[in-house]
């Protein structure tokens, strides 16, 4: 089962959709608030969110053609880097200019204890399905990073599964690995949605197929799939070194990092369209302005 958040009237409405496609509105305010209904019930956010559907009648309307917002309104929203070979291959180009057979620190980063983890976006810098995604003015080559997101509780339990459009530009952290919060954060810099995939509704969370898309004056430029069975390190860990001597606030997101990166020679331009699909969660598409 996965939970949206659409506009209805002047409000923002939380609802499930069931395996069906069949849309039932919860009367919770977010998905938080779910989660803890669920948790003093004593069942499983699956159980409950169940129940609470069957409540109300299903809209005459599918996910698809509402008018939706992000899933979960993330506080916080932090990414993982180097999780997967193609995305070191990807950052040791960068950084050696070029250079295919070069090693560099983010060799190291990929085979070390400790990953890499950043900041990426708040809430007012996150846009949701449908919302453009915006480009830096000061970059020359700047890609999307489709990444599967983790939803947290305030524990750091993972509660749900999303998708995560991490904008990047690839230059700029090329040039120095410190200007990584420049390549990364901007206004518009990343998207999530369209739903949060309960995590109880999944049984292997390393079955996943991710599917990029990129279009331009409505042909389809560059394409990548990718399975979330290639990353190097394990959901439990990348959160266990989030949560390390931090306070995780109840919604936060992780991305877990990209395995598809489109060609050396690509970069985004205004006016292309950015759809990425994991299997079981939806598409998330994303004008680029």
């Amino acid at each position: 089962m996965r939970i949206i958040r659409f506009t209805q009237g002047d409000r923002a409405v939380l609802a499930a959709v069931a395996d069906s496609g069949a849309v039932h509105v919860l009367p919770q305010a977010d998905l938080l608030a779910l989660v803890e209904e669920a948790r003093q019930a004593g069942v499983s956010p699956l159980a409950y969110a169940r129940q609470e559907a069957e409540r109300s009648a299903p809209l005459g309307e599918s996910m698809e053609t509402l008018p939706l917002l992000v899933p979960v309104v993330a506080p916080e929203v932090w990414a993982a880097g180097v999780t997967y070979e193609r995305s070191r291959d990807a950052r040791n180009y960068e950084a050696t200019g070029g250079k295919l057979d070069a090693t560099t620190f983010y060799d190291k980063v990929y085979d070390a204890v400790r990953p890499e983890i950043f900041f990426k976006s708040t809430a007012a810098r996150t846009v949701g399905p449908g919302q453009p995604v915006s480009l830096r003015s000061d970059s020359e080559w700047q890609i999307p990073e489709p990444e599967l997101g983790l939803v947290l509780d305030e524990q750091g339990t993972i509660v749900g599964y999303t998708i995560g459009n991490d904008m990047s530009c690839r230059d700029i952290e090329g040039e120095n690995p410190l200007y990584l919060p420049q390549a990364k954060m901007w206004r518009g810099s990343c998207a999530i949605g369209p739903a949060v995939l309960l995590a109880d509704a999944v049984s292997d969370p390393y079955a996943l197929q991710i599917t990029c898309r990129i279009y331009r004056g409505g042909e389809k430029v560059v394409e990548g799939t990718a399975s979330t069975g290639q990353l190097k390190r394990k959901l439990e860990e990348l959160v266990s070194f989030l949560r390390r001597d931090n306070v995780i606030f109840a919604g936060t997101v992780l991305l877990t990092g990209t395995c598809i990166v489109p060609p050396n020679e690509f970069t985004l331009a205004s006016g292309d369209r950015v759809d990425i699909d994991i299997s079981g969660i939806g598409t998330l598409s994303n004008p680029v302005a």
